[in-house]
């Protein structure tokens, strides 16, 4: 393979990558938890996309595309679990990273969180560098943290 040629392959595939801000979507039925979290993540650089509930989120996931998907556990009409399962069982969203949000820390809880096919668990009330922590987990290129 020539150079020219390799060059042009990598200027096509990068071609392709999303460009701008790395989208985040944070769904919770609690408007301060999701504004709290909109605040933390703008600050470090993400795009916040809000839902209020998982068949809001269902709709917005298909528009935005995020990078990273935070899911509250205890919500109406479509719980966080149901959320996270459907989401997972769709094959161009499973290797999308799903954080459970949730004021319970029990073992129980964890475990029906990962049955459900979510990446990690974070306890409510979270902490600014929780959150911009594990959404820079599961990038390959960290945001910058002011």
């Amino acid at each position: 393979m020539t150079a020219g040629c390799a060059q042009a392959r990598e200027a096509t595939s990068l071609s392709k990558l999303p460009t701008g801000p790395i989208k985040v979507l944070v769904i919770d039925d609690s408007n301060t938890i999701r504004r709290s979290a909109e605040m933390f993540l703008s600050q470090a650089g993400f795009e916040v996309i809000l839902a209020e509930d998982g068949f809001d989120a269902l709709a917005k996931i298909s528009d935005h595309q995020p990078r990273v998907i935070f899911v509250d556990i205890m919500m109406p009409r479509l719980d966080g679990y149901q959320t996270c399962a459907l989401i997972k069982q769709n094959p161009h969203l499973k290797s999308t990273p799903v954080i459970m949000l949730s004021s319970k820390d029990g073992v129980f809880d964890r475990a029906r969180g990962r049955l459900a096919g979510s990446d990690r668990y974070l306890t409510k009330p979270f902490t600014r560098e929780g959150l911009v922590g594990a959404v820079n987990d599961y990038l390959k290129t960290p945001a910058v943290s002011p």
